[in-house]
């Protein structure tokens, strides 16, 4: 949670989002990274840069029915990092990622609809950007229909997700500094 803690958001929606996060690991301590914990939850993401080719790998969600970034459960897991890398494997088959920075890259917070019986509920989601290469051997899994590397000018084609832009925009600040 030191991580959150020291996160500095770039809008007030991420600073609403910052509160309620810390408002939820408050209340329910390690049980807020449990799904059990019906009303709402943390995740974890990965937003994957390929700093060359200027392309963000997204993945097309079967359950969702949107493009979106690996990322997933944190089933009790308190190392969000650790579960957005377990995530991008899981999802994808990447190995080679490197942290862009052991700063959180972004927050969001987003609901679930209905499923299966599981009723709706929110995803406190803690986000990562990495740096890997497009070209290491990636595979789909079970749970997305495709995944996609797409030039960061190109996203807005695939999806107008408010939070993917926001990534979006902060991948460009970033890779105009490198």
């Amino acid at each position: 949670m030191e991580a959150l803690k020291q996160y500095r958001p770039l809008s007030e929606k991420e600073e609403e989002y910052k509160n309620k996060m810390l408002e939820l690991y408050e209340a329910k301590g390690k049980k807020a990274f449990s799904r059990n914990n019906l009303e709402a939850h943390f995740t974890a993401s990965a937003w994957i840069i390929n700093s060359h080719s200027k392309e963000i790998l997204l993945l097309h969600h079967k359950k969702l029915n949107k493009w979106l970034q690996p990322g997933g459960h944190a089933d009790g897991e308190t190392d969000l990092e650790k579960v957005a890398r377990k995530e991008v494997n899981e999802e994808t088959g990447l190995e080679n990622l490197k942290l862009v920075s052991n700063d959180v890259y972004d927050i969001d917070i987003h609901l679930i609809p209905e499923n299966k019986g599981i009723p709706e509920h929110y995803h406190y989601d803690v986000r990562f950007a990495y740096f890997c290469e497009s070209n290491e051997k990636t595979r789909i899994n079970h749970e997305s229909n495709d995944f996609q590397w797409i030039k960061i000018k190109e996203v807005e084609t695939l999806t107008q997700e408010p939070s993917i832009l926001r990534m979006v925009k902060k991948s460009k600040n970033l890779l105009n500094g490198l």
